[in-house]
């Protein structure tokens, strides 16, 4: 059976301070068919940029009965969908350490979006290795940052 693959990424130039600029980008693949596309986002931070780019990637399926495999090199985001979020929500919203989830209105919109598939599956893999996918998305956001900046001028 054929199944909709897809990878994001998320990236945060001057993270940490108080001015910054992010972007998140996906490719979605089925079959033949790609298609690309992702957004930049002014003072953010990477984990936001990471669930943007996995929420983005999720919004953009019309068809949530195709088994779907969402590539990405956050650990946040995989540890958080396939081991975290299950605990966040019967502690209300609260880490192990009692301190609350950051990021939390992302993540509830990440886990409706996860509830409307029937076959969903998160997986992590190396950043800026030999995946050869998981590089064009990186490639994408820097990309979409550069023409950001010099749009601005």
């Amino acid at each position: 059976m054929d199944k909709l693959e897809i990878w994001c990424d998320g990236a945060c130039r001057n993270n940490q301070s108080k001015t910054n600029l992010g972007s998140w980008a996906v490719i979605l693949k089925y079959g033949d068919h790609e298609k690309t596309f992702g957004e930049v986002a002014e003072n953010t931070t990477n984990n936001i940029m990471e669930l943007s780019a996995a929420i983005g990637a999720l919004n953009s399926v019309k068809n949530k009965h195709v088994p779907t495999e969402i590539t990405t090199d956050s650990q946040l985001v995989v540890k958080g969908i396939n081991d975290w979020s299950k605990n966040w929500v019967e502690n209300g919203w609260m880490k192990s350490n009692n301190k609350p989830v950051e990021n939390q209105p992302y993540w509830l919109w990440l886990l409706d979006l996860v509830a409307e598939f029937d076959d969903i599956k998160f997986v992590h893999c190396t950043a800026h290795s030999d995946n050869a996918y998981n590089l064009r998305v990186d490639n994408m956001c820097n990309n979409l940052m550069d023409i950001y900046l010099r749009d601005k001028k």
